[in-house]
């Protein structure tokens, strides 16, 4: 298992989702992408993606107008 950083600021929808799953296509299962992010949209949008695609969630947060996605990869 890895861990992965993501860096989405300055990106506005789509492009933050756009990104996390060409990342995504480059992980195997079990990884971990961490999504940085200053579009708020985000904080529905990489989830909803994430239950669409089968992948999960494992953590959310917002850090000085940053909106931070953890997800696991799905198999």
């Amino acid at each position: 298992m890895i861990k992965e950083t993501l860096n989405a600021r300055r990106l506005l929808c789509p492009l933050p989702v756009i990104r996390t799953q060409d990342k995504v296509k480059q992980l195997k299962a079990g990884d971990l992408l961490e999504v940085i992010c200053t579009d708020p949209g985000v904080m529905q949008d990489i989830p909803a993606w994430c239950r669409i695609n089968g992948h999960k969630v494992v953590e959310t947060s917002v850090d000085n107008h940053e909106y931070i996605i953890i997800l696991e990869v799905g198999s």
